[in-house]
């Protein structure tokens, strides 16, 4: 059981720098802070680099899928099911937002215990 949290505190924190701090030039790099979570807005070039790059590879490494959470764009073509589970992984949520012209993604790292246990908090807005 020690090996488990010390290895999921561990994963968490090399999650948050690598989404933090790995999205690519953080010239417009937004930082949000809230009571139970922090995260950060990405601008359009930082969640193509994000994306492209190794950080939701990694992260699903250490955090499992069900512990990721998606708000999805209105228009999203990805899969969510009846009761509002997103069938998607992390890099195809972060990918679709890339898609589009002003894509953009707010990443969190969640409190322990809080927001339904999910570790990780993925959100896409467009405008077009």
């Amino acid at each position: 059981m020690r090996l488990r949290v010390t290895s999921t505190a561990l994963g968490t924190g090399f999650v948050a720098a690598g989404v933090l701090f790995g999205a690519g030039s953080a010239t417009a790099f937004a930082p949000l802070a809230q009571p139970d979570r922090i995260g950060a807005q990405l601008s359009h070039e930082e969640t193509v680099a994000l994306g492209s790059g190794p950080i939701p590879a990694i992260t699903a490494m250490f955090v499992p899928a069900t512990r990721i959470g998606a708000g999805l764009h209105p228009d999203t073509e990805l899969y969510r099911s009846a009761d509002g589970g997103v069938r998607a992984t992390l890099r195809q949520v972060v990918t679709e937002a890339a898609g589009h012209p002003d894509g953009t993604v707010s990443v969190f790292l969640n409190a322990p215990g809080t927001r339904g246990g999910r570790v990780v908090d993925v959100y896409q807005q467009w405008t077009s």
